[in-house]
């Protein structure tokens, strides 16, 4: 599995994990039960990782999306476009080996794929402001 697909894989783990409002032990146990040996340790790893992340750090995070979602409240923003910010800021936040660029463009590939039109663009000034005040402090 390549990081892209390892990253879309952790996104629609968040977006179940929100949808069903289960929590990160069972959403993972289920997944990796049902990949049995398809999955490599360190895909097993990074999306294990970002979902006890994003699970631990929620409110960090959607306080970012909070801020920057000029005129959106979190429960007005679609649920794919939430996962994929979600997983995004947790990934510039707490992850030191992803270039924090990096994140923003996969982010944007993946609304690209799974989203509306005006999707990329809004996740994309987003992660921008976001990637900003990181940047400043």
């Amino acid at each position: 599995m390549s990081r892209k697909m390892a990253r879309e894989t952790a996104m629609k783990l968040i977006y179940q994990m929100d949808m069903q409002s289960s929590n990160s032990n069972d959403t993972l146990n289920l997944y990796f039960e049902n990949v049995k040996n398809d999955i490599k340790e360190d895909d097993k790893s990074y999306i294990s990782n970002c979902l006890h992340g994003v699970e631990g750090n929620l409110k960090i995070i959607d306080g970012y999306i909070e801020k920057y979602a000029r005129g959106w409240k979190i429960n007005r923003i679609g649920k794919v476009e939430l996962a994929i910010l979600r997983l995004s800021i947790y990934e510039m936040l707490y992850i030191n080996d992803i270039p924090r660029a990096v994140s923003i463009n996969e982010a944007v590939d993946i609304a690209k794929k799974y989203c509306g039109s005006e999707s990329p663009s809004f996740i994309n000034g987003i992660l921008d402001s976001v990637l900003k005040e990181i940047e400043r402090a």
